[in-house]
């Protein structure tokens, strides 16, 4: 199957606490590494994924943190800005419209305005051209929001163009969804844990993406999963240590429960699962993610 680096928007997505901005940051990491100038871009967020890269955060300008990877925390009001700017032009129009308390007002009641900038934001960021007409960025890593407002979210163009007149917004989510939906420009990558309700969510998230958004899921990364350590033999050896005995059962039931997770997602998704091992660690930095990525190589380049 071909790898991510034959796509230029990776979606990545999954319930929250799963680890997808760790998946989110080792994948911009190595799409940096390949020499692509990479942009990732979380929504509104805390800005866990330049921590985890030990970097400041940058808030929601786009800014340079190291060789060919940028990143940015895309939030409404500032988006809101540079959308408007976009349409209208002139910054004094701008003000004099965006600007006013009254017209502030009646913003907050257009259905998912603050989601369509945001997207909209992202998608600019994916179709932007150097001068020489090359695109600015080769890769745009999306940290997407958690399963139930990720599908809202991306599915805010769909919505749009079933309830907004013809116009400059309009066209804005036509070229939004179209960008989507194409499975040449976009691969959605979702998240899970081995655990029931991490996985069964993957599976909803999947379902919707593909009947509500049309986005086709490229990958599954199974996060956190506990790989073998004790055989049967090691566990007959134990029976003379009861709390021995009882940690390396434990160990080896959530390696049973780590390959029930994967074969359930593999039979449902129709796409490749790819497994993260348990990372062991007292602090989740820099070097963790290091090794995340590492795992993620298959899933990069297409690799076997």
């Amino acid at each position: 199957m071909p790898g991510l680096l034959d796509k230029r928007l990776w979606i990545v997505s999954g319930k929250g606490g799963v680890g997808k901005s760790t998946v989110s940051a080792a994948l911009a990491l190595r799409s940096a590494r390949a020499g692509r100038r990479t942009l990732v871009c979380e929504v509104n967020t805390q800005e866990r994924i330049t921590r985890f890269l030990e970097h400041p955060p940058v808030g929601p300008e786009v800014k340079l943190i190291e060789e060919n990877l940028w990143a940015v925390d895309v939030r409404p009001q500032e988006a809101m800005r540079e959308y408007a700017l976009m349409v209208l032009r002139f910054e004094t129009l701008y003000k004099t419209v965006f600007e006013n308390r009254l017209v502030r007002y009646f913003l907050r009641f257009i259905p998912s305005l603050a989601e369509l900038v945001m997207l909209g934001k992202i998608l600019y960021h994916l179709q932007e051209t150097l001068p020489d007409g090359r695109f600015r960025y080769d890769t745009i890593v999306l940290d997407a929001p958690a399963t139930g407002h990720a599908i809202t979210f991306l599915n805010v163009p769909q919505v749009l163009l079933r309830t907004v007149p013809p116009g400059p917004m309009a066209r804005d989510a036509l070229k939004m969804r179209d960008l989507l939906v194409d499975p040449q420009v976009t691969a959605a990558v979702l998240v899970a844990m081995p655990e029931e309700l991490p996985v069964n969510e993957a599976l909803e998230l999947h379902a919707a993406l593909r009947d509500m958004v049309r986005i086709r899921t490229h990958a599954a990364v199974l996060n956190g999963a506990f790989t073998e350590r004790f055989s049967e033999g090691d566990l007959e050896a134990l029976a003379g240590h009861p709390e021995l005995l009882r940690v390396a059962r434990s160990h080896h039931d959530r390696v049973s429960l780590a390959v029930l997770a994967e074969t359930k997602l593999e039979r449902n998704l129709g796409a490749p699962v790819y497994t993260v091992p348990r990372i062991f660690t007292p602090t989740f930095g820099r070097k963790a993610i290091e090794q995340v990525m590492e795992y993620l190589e298959p899933l990069v380049t297409g690799a076997k």
